[in-house]
């Protein structure tokens, strides 16, 4: 889950991974204009931003608690070797609905742990323990075996041979990351400690890339330059629960907690 910065003495949101990939999907259905080409294969692309951290949803369910908090566990203290786990049930996961599906959701799940192949000065593989290297290291060996096996079968399909040529499949892996950082933006952090920010390779095409900027502008707006999106002054809008923290307890059944939503809208420079 995702725990929400929170101001003093204000109730932190907690937000499911669930409720984190349906913002990312928003935003990917949104994607496209004149200047940003729109997401294609759109079905099989469209599925994997929807599902990208489907393999959270067990431990989403579980709502365990993190003793230091009260809380459930936010994403990035989340016990490593759980984490580590969701790395390979989300390709597992949307690997059953198609190859493309399970070749990009196994390259964010390596390129997360290797800086979104260097995209990122994010590189989780610093932050693991030595004790977990040696698991973590599998796993993502074993992620990019799963890759080359799709990807050597997607291209003897001549419906899809084009999807996996460098230029297309890695256009579609930004799409993929910048609507998922976008989402993040928004759901890690509250409305009054949102800063200006910076997403790169954003792209234009499968030769092009740029840096957006976002910069809010208060009362829910966020100003976006250069624009990527169909429509200018789309809202967008994600749920979650307000929780009281309680280190008195080891898990927390979300379904006994009310919903919320938080909304916000994104304007052309």
């Amino acid at each position: 889950m995702i725990v929400q910065s929170a101001s003093e003495n204000e109730t932190p949101f907690v937000i499911t991974m669930a409720a984190h990939m349906t913002l990312a999907g928003q935003f990917a259905r949104a994607f496209g204009n004149d200047r940003f080409e729109a997401i294609e294969p759109r079905e099989e692309v469209l599925y994997i931003i929807d599902h990208h951290d489907a393999g959270w949803a067990d431990l989403d369910g579980r709502g365990l608690v993190d003793g230091n908090t009260g809380l459930p566990f936010n994403l990035v203290d989340t016990p490593m070797e759980r984490i580590v786990e969701t790395s390979s049930a989300s390709p597992d996961y949307n690997s059953r609905r198609h190859a493309y599906c399970g070749l990009l959701s196994s390259m964010h799940s390596w390129g997360l742990y290797n800086g979104r192949y260097g995209m990122s000065d994010r590189v989780l593989l610093n932050a693991i323990a030595e004790s977990q290297l040696p698991a973590a290291q599998r796993m993502l060996d074993e992620e990019l075996a799963r890759q080359e096996r799709l990807k050597a079968a997607l291209a003897q399909d001549p419906e899809t041979a084009e999807w996996v040529e460098d230029g297309h499949l890695f256009q579609n892996y930004k799409q993929l990351q910048f609507c998922d950082t976008m989402a993040l933006y928004f759901n890690c952090t509250h409305e009054g400690a949102r800063g200006e920010t910076v997403f790169e390779h954003v792209p234009e095409s499968a030769t092009s890339d740029v840096s957006i900027s976002v910069k809010p502008m208060g009362e829910g707006d966020y100003r976006l330059s250069p624009y990527p999106f169909a429509e200018d002054g789309l809202e967008f809008s994600f749920s979650g629960r307000y929780m009281e923290p309680d280190a008195s307890r080891d898990s927390v059944d979300l379904d006994t907690v009310s919903e919320s939503r938080q909304q916000v809208r994104v304007v052309a420079a």
